[in-house]
């Protein structure tokens, strides 16, 4: 019975510990992505991607995620939504990370659903920018680098934007001449994204699924259900390519499993 007893603690203590390490065990997840349109000047330009942190905290202060950012050493920083989670709004929390990472690169934002269901949402936009972080809310800006630049546009989340597509084709009029990144929330967008014309879009949401099956992929996404199809990873259609980050925090689902949390980063090549 002893012996029974300490198996039984053993599995316990196992799979705690995985969970643990399943929910907290950051990854980084790097992709090259290479472009005709991309001008020369913007050849190993790199930008790092936030996405979904929920008001996660990765050690005290976020020093752990910090760190790895700094490692990654990117020319920009983007944020594709989700920075509060609507369940436990915690605005300090959101604005520690914000005054660390606002010092190693520029900052762009979009908002995801939880900020504006969290009733926050116009505190934390104010300190954003307060922060100097160029919140793209339906926006557009030009990153210029070498007397050359490219377009980055931001989607504001589409639970409070019904008019997202007649916007959307207003941000990417010049999308023929100009290299245009997007920032967006919402991966199930796809469609919309490559019937622009989007070069390539940040979008996040999905969590990967939250729980995911070797060989199939998550089980499920907001706003795409069962057996979502965009999940994680680089999708291209036509002449837009989307990444789907899984996301750093969990909301009402607690737990991850194959799918630890993850930070995107993206180095961009110009094609002579």
């Amino acid at each position: 019975m002893k012996r029974m007893w300490k198996k039984i603690l053993f599995c316990l203590i196992a799979v705690v510990g995985f969970l643990y390490w399943q929910d907290n065990g950051l990854m980084i997840t790097k992709y090259n992505y290479r472009s005709k349109k991309l001008p020369k000047a913007f050849s190993g330009y790199k930008i790092l991607q936030i996405s979904d942190l929920q008001n996660k905290e990765f050690g005290k202060h976020h020093k752990k995620l910090v760190l790895a950012i700094e490692k990654q050493k990117p020319d920009c920083i983007v944020i594709t939504g989700d920075l509060l989670d609507r369940n436990r709004t915690n605005i300090k929390s959101a604005m520690e990370l914000i005054n660390q990472i606002v010092k190693i690169a520029p900052v762009y934002y979009v908002s995801g659903n939880h900020e504006h269901q969290s009733g926050a949402y116009d505190i934390l936009l104010s300190f954003l920018k307060q922060q100097g972080v160029f919140v793209l809310e339906n926006e557009k800006e030009k990153i210029i680098k070498d007397s050359e630049y490219i377009s980055i546009l931001g989607l504001k989340d589409k639970s409070v934007n019904s008019q997202y597509n007649q916007v959307l084709s207003s941000l990417c009029q010049n999308q023929k001449t100009q290299f245009q990144i997007l920032l967006s929330h919402r991966p199930e967008l796809f469609s919309d994204y490559v019937e622009n014309d989007v070069d390539f879009v940040f979008t996040g949401h999905a969590h990967g699924g939250q729980i995911r099956i070797p060989f199939i992929g998550g089980i499920f996404a907001p706003h795409q259900g069962f057996f979502p199809k965009y999940t994680s990873g680089i999708h291209t259609q036509n002449n837009t390519t989307m990444v789907v980050s899984r996301g750093l925090g969990n909301s009402t689902f607690p737990f991850r499993i194959n799918n630890r949390p993850e930070l995107v980063v993206v180095t961009l090549f110009s094609i002579e």
